[in-house]
C-alpha cells in the first residue's frame, strides 16, 4: 500500500484536491466528504490508466504540513 499527499482546497462554491505525485490526477466536489470520496476514485483511475499503458506508477515522494505563525 503507498500513501499520497493529497493538497484540498476550498473554493467559495466547492472543493477540489490534487495529487502532487500524480501529474493530472485531481478532483472537484460540493462538499470536504465528497471531494475525499472523489479523488481517491481519481487516484485508483489513473493509476490502473498508467499500468494499463506501461508507464510506471510514480512513488510518493511529496510531504505537506503546517506551520503556525501568530500574526
Amino acid at each position: 500500500m503507498k500513501e499520497y499527499t493529497v493538497i484540498y482546497e476550498h473554493g467559495p462554491d466547492n472543493w477540489s484536491a490534487y495529487v502532487p505525485d500524480l501529474p493530472g490526477c485531481i478532483a472537484t466536489g460540493k462538499t470536504r466528504s465528497d471531494i475525499e470520496t472523489q479523488i481517491r476514485a481519481a487516484m485508483e483511475f489513473h493509476i490502473e490508466g498508467l499500468r494499463q499503458h506501461g508507464e510506471p506508477v510514480p512513488e510518493p515522494t511529496i510531504e505537506a504540513g503546517k506551520v503556525s505563525l501568530a500574526t
